[in-house]
């Protein structure tokens, strides 16, 4: 059994004991319990159900592993050539690592 769920604007293929990283969520806390209700897909063993935009009474029931886990580095680099401009800027993209418990049909 799986299900397609929408968390935060992306949408992740869930199945129960799957861990995933997801943009950060700022009210969550470690071992706290999360529902996300916007299913969008549920396979029940090969009974595929698709929902208009969401399926109803459907949710995924997950654990918060990790509330902040930074992502690697990523380098922005411009540089305009012979006029001795050049700027280097990075950022760590900040996600939050969850553990689904349960889908629930």
């Amino acid at each position: 059994m799986y299900a397609i769920v929408e968390i935060n604007g992306q949408q992740f293929k869930v199945q129960e004991g799957a861990k995933l990283y997801v943009n950060h969520l700022p009210e969550a806390e470690e071992g706290q319990t999360v529902e996300f209700e916007k299913v969008l897909l549920l396979d029940q063993d090969g009974a595929v159900t698709v929902g208009t935009p969401a399926v109803e009474g459907a949710k995924v029931v997950c654990e918060v592993v990790n509330p902040l886990v930074k992502g690697d580095k990523v380098l922005v680099f411009h540089k305009k050539r012979r006029k001795g401009y050049r700027k280097l800027n990075g950022y760590r993209h900040q996600y939050t690592q969850i553990s689904v418990k349960q889908v629930v049909a």
